[in-house]
């Protein structure tokens, strides 16, 4: 270890040479990384200044560095609200279903088409699953709409026809149904997309083991179990610990488009609720304290996460 120009380098100064020459030698490819690096930067680093004003009573007239602070009052006030209590309660909730449900699902989906053996289904199949991703939510609220509409929908009258259901369920307006329904079209707009990463996985492992697991007897099932699945085991605990890391996200953007006035007992989240006071009400102070709060405590599962699978599986994200 040698000290340079005040900074310590291990392997002296000319292990950090070489790494120097190493950068200038990719320099094209440092440059395409340019970019990357600049959004960041303008879109992600320069807009948190404005974190500030969770902790100041923000005035538009005076802007956010000439407002007056104000200390932890803005947090104060969002968690006396009952309105805060029932979002987070509803983001934690439906996030939990979603991560109970949804997680599993494109696991599932990856080991049975990995089963399949006639080629043209299976690309048939992973095409039909793959598109529900590529459309906005916007368009697919219209959709489910009319599909889960009282009155005239084809849900309903399937299940009047076929289940013999005599009342019509109000799928996007019954607190009782609302969370069903997100996780039902939540699951179906991305199972398909989610499974490419576990497809690629399951490509890559190495054929001679289920040729030698097939002579030693092995059945189809128990090469899932003990060849698969294990290969998966490194894969499945770096979703797992970004899903977590995501609990605080429930979804806006699904929730906004399919949500109403009459289901927010059971659809109202964190970030709907920062849209109505921020945007809605104009109140900018406390929806950024909301905000920080939410961000935080995301920060904190991604990091307890990280550190719980690092310790039962011994691999984490860092």
């Amino acid at each position: 270890m040698e000290r340079t120009g005040g900074r310590i380098y291990p392997g002296g100064r000319s292990s950090f040479l070489s790494g120097f020459r190493g950068y200038r030698k990719h320099i094209a490819l440092a440059l395409m990384f340019l970019p990357v690096v600049v959004y960041f930067i303008v879109f992600k680093y320069v807009p948190m200044s404005g974190i500030v004003i969770a902790f100041k009573d923000y005035k538009i007239s005076k802007g956010i560095f000439g407002s007056a602070w104000c200390g932890l009052d803005n947090f104060t006030k969002a968690f006396r609200t009952s309105t805060f209590t029932r979002s987070v309660r509803n983001t934690l909730v439906i996030s939990g279903l979603k991560l109970l449900f949804g997680f599993p699902a494109p696991i599932l989906l990856a080991l049975m088409l990995n089963e399949v053996t006639h080629a043209r289904f299976k690309k048939g199949v992973q095409t039909v699953t793959y598109l529900p991703h590529f459309l906005s939510w916007v368009v697919l609220a219209g959709m489910f709409q009319q599909l889960l509409s009282p009155n005239n929908g084809a849900v309903n009258y399937i299940l009047k026809t076929v289940f013999g259901v005599k009342d019509s369920i109000y799928f996007l307006g019954d607190n009782r149904y609302f969370r069903g329904t997100l996780i039902v079209t939540d699951i179906w707009k991305n199972v398909g997309w989610s499974s490419i990463l576990y497809l690629a996985t399951i490509a890559g492992i190495d054929p001679a083991l289920y040729e030698a697991a097939t002579v030693d007897g092995a059945t189809r099932f128990q090469c899932t179990r003990y060849i698969t699945l294990p290969s998966l085991a490194s894969t499945i605990v770096v979703m797992l610990i970004l899903n977590v890391g995501s609990v605080m996200d429930a979804g806006f953007d699904q929730i906004f488009n399919l949500y109403n006035s009459a289901v927010y007992e059971a659809g109202d989240i964190i970030d709907t609720y920062v849209y109505r006071y921020g945007l809605g009400d104009m109140k900018y102070a406390l929806a950024t304290a909301v905000g920080l709060f939410k961000n935080v405590i995301a920060f904190v599962l991604v990091v307890g996460t990280n550190l719980a699978a690092k310790r039962i599986s011994g691999s984490g994200i860092w």
